[in-house]
């Protein structure tokens, strides 16, 4: 068996409802059908070929390049091969209920044997379905509720569950392949042109990059990373995923590995002011209605993450047959941190719901009700204590930045009735501020005068450097700079952050509750290139910024995680954290409206 390709080896292709990951080697290796969080139908990503994916690619070695055309998230890989070169050009096209899979091989030069092999494996590949040939030569595969439709002019057998195919590509040919899925007990879709469906998959990412208002000496790089936002996007509800991926290890071999394919309360208001300040208020909108629209309900049952239909039940559970990323085990559906109590989800809903007004997004009053009954909640919960912004596993403390984001809440609330004349207890909220900040001023700062990552504690957390960036104390304090020189310290692996030092967190009140280590958390690097901006210390964050540029992979792509010593990238792929973060510190950098500006002064 080959080699595992690494993360990086990836591209991402979607239709803003799943997506894709395309190897250098011509191979989906990961698919979920229909929606981001279905069960996958290519696992292989999490195991072998044999737990479903599908290649094409030259039968002869090759010489592999490949590229993204320009403003779209239409992939192309070329190979040449001694007898020729052809283009292997693949992206998912918008859908009308039956999504689609288009692969476009396009001979370039001189005539190359081409082979084909297509695993399909549902149920995260335990599952082999039942194929069949129609009248017209289309292969259909059914297993239970999914069908899966294969249209090609390529002759094509079946062969130990697998079905192959060679053929030869010469100079100006294209041979298309389409890969269409549907409800078994519904009409199988009707075939479409590939090339009109990959003529209007171009003008709708066109259409919408066009519309992006950035400049600078990092647009290109802004503009992909809004591009993969704009691909983790659920376009019925507006929700926005982590990732694509579950599962991708923290560590390679390790057991730090989670599934991402749910919206995070906690990236709201990032992803509010990367969007804003990009120019994309309809995406802006709808991310924030997905939002109140998953908060309603009862105040107490506000959760840290949902689905991308708002959905609040996530059970997590662990698959079995699939052996995991590079021996990474184990591989898990579902996410149970979202039970646990996270208080900074608070703030987040609070912070993002204000920068909404500001920039005229403007909510109804029972939106208002709700931000009144979820602060009601918070005032009587904010004093225990929560599992952090990093969702530990161990035992709940008394985490600095939870409390820091609760002051958040009331903060905003407050700034929100008086801007905008809306009603509320505004004098008992100013107390319940004060007592917080009061609060953790006492007990969340360690005997070096630096803030600490929990009460009691002395080891240091990355989530502290948004201490300025939320307003909680101007950059300037002498605490914020010994907390910003602690992180420098303790927390910086060849010049980029870690989120904690689990080492040295199990020594403490019980550490986070898992084996091993990870990488550094690429997000948390941007953090300190925002905190550097505000503190004045520009070439320092412009320094940073560019050192972190090339972590991401040859077509502009960036993992949750870095290896710094192994230089590969970790967990999972890609991570809109860290696209959102690389946006907004392009932005601090580079142009009028800075995201750590508009958060830090969001009251003035």
């Amino acid at each position: 068996m080959s080699a595992m390709p690494r993360i990086e080896d990836y591209a991402i292709i979607g239709d803003c409802r799943s997506a894709a990951l395309v190897g250098r080697s011509g191979s989906i290796d990961w698919l979920c059908w229909p929606r981001f969080d279905s069960d996958a139908c290519f696992a292989a990503l999490l195991g072998t070929s044999d737990h479903g994916r599908w290649l094409i690619a030259p039968c002869a070695p090759a010489r592999i390049t490949r590229r993204y055309r320009d403003d779209t998230l239409i992939l192309e890989t070329r190979f040449d091969t001694d007898d020729g070169a052809v283009t292997v050009i693949d992206f998912m096209p918008g859908n009308d209920g039956h999504p689609d899979l288009t692969r476009l091989v396009r001979g370039e030069s001189g005539a190359v044997r081409m082979c084909t092999e297509l695993v399909l494996r549902f149920d995260y590949g335990v599952t082999v379905p039942w194929v069949t040939r129609q009248e017209d030569g289309t292969l259909s595969a059914v297993a239970g509720p999914d069908r899966v439709l294969l249209r090609t002019p390529v002759s094509l057998h079946g062969e130990n569950l697998t079905t192959r195919g060679d053929f030869v590509v010469k100079a100006g040919e294209t041979v298309p392949f389409t890969l269409t899925h549907g409800r078994s007990f519904h009409p199988p879709a009707p075939p479409r042109d590939p090339q009109q469906m990959l003529a209007a998959t171009e003008k709708f990412w066109r259409d919408w990059t066009a519309k992006c208002r950035i400049g600078g000496p990092w647009a290109a790089q802004v503009k992909r990373s809004l591009i993969t936002l704009k691909a983790l996007t659920f376009a019925e509800t507006g929700g926005i995923v982590a990732a694509a991926t579950t599962s991708l290890p923290e560590q390679i071999g390790g057991v730090r590995n989670w599934d991402y394919r749910f919206c995070w309360v906690r990236d709201a208001t990032l992803t509010l002011l990367a969007l804003l300040n990009a120019g994309y208020f309809e995406e802006a909108r709808d991310w924030r209605e997905w939002l109140v629209r998953a908060a309603a309900g009862t105040p107490g049952d506000l959760q840290i993450m949902y689905s991308v239909t708002g959905r609040r039940r996530l059970t997590e559970w662990e698959v079995p047959w699939l052996p995991g990323y590079a021996r990474s085990r184990p591989v898990r559906i579902g996410n149970a941190a979202h039970s646990q109590i996270q208080l900074d989800v608070y703030g987040e809903l609070m912070d993002t719901l204000h920068h909404a007004r500001l920039n005229g997004l403007d909510l109804s009053e029972s939106g208002w009700d709700l931000q009144k009954a979820v602060l009601a909640r918070l005032e009587k919960i904010w004093r225990e204590p929560d599992s952090s912004i990093w969702e530990v596993r161990g035992p709940p403390r008394h985490f600095t930045h939870s409390k820091i984001m609760a002051w958040v809440a009331f903060d905003r609330a407050i700034a929100t009735a008086e801007r905008f004349g809306l009603d509320g207890p505004v004098a008992h909220w100013h107390a319940i501020r004060d007592a917080i900040h009061a609060d953790v001023c006492a007990n969340g700062v360690g005997p070096q005068g630096a803030f600490v990552r929990a009460y009691g504690a002395t080891e240091m957390d990355a989530s502290l450097l948004q201490i300025p960036t939320v307003g909680f104390l101007p950059p300037d304090d002498p605490r914020v700079r010994a907390t910003i020189r602690r992180i420098e310290e303790t927390l910086l692996v060849d010049g980029l952050v870690r989120r904690y030092d689990p080492v040295q967190d199990a020594k403490g009140a019980g550490g986070d509750g898992l084996a091993g280590g990870e990488g550094v958390f690429i997000a948390c690097s941007f953090w300190l290139v925002d905190a550097y901006v505000l503190m004045g210390r520009i070439e320092e964050a412009r320094c940073l910024f560019e050192r972190l540029l090339p972590l991401c992979n040859d077509v502009g792509l960036l993992s949750e995680e870095y290896d710094p010593a192994a230089r590969r990238q970790l967990g999972n792929f890609p991570q809109a954290l860290s696209h959102i973060a690389l946006v907004n510190s392009a932005f601090n950098l580079s142009q009028a409206r800075k995201p750590a500006h508009q958060r830090a002064n969001a009251t003035a």
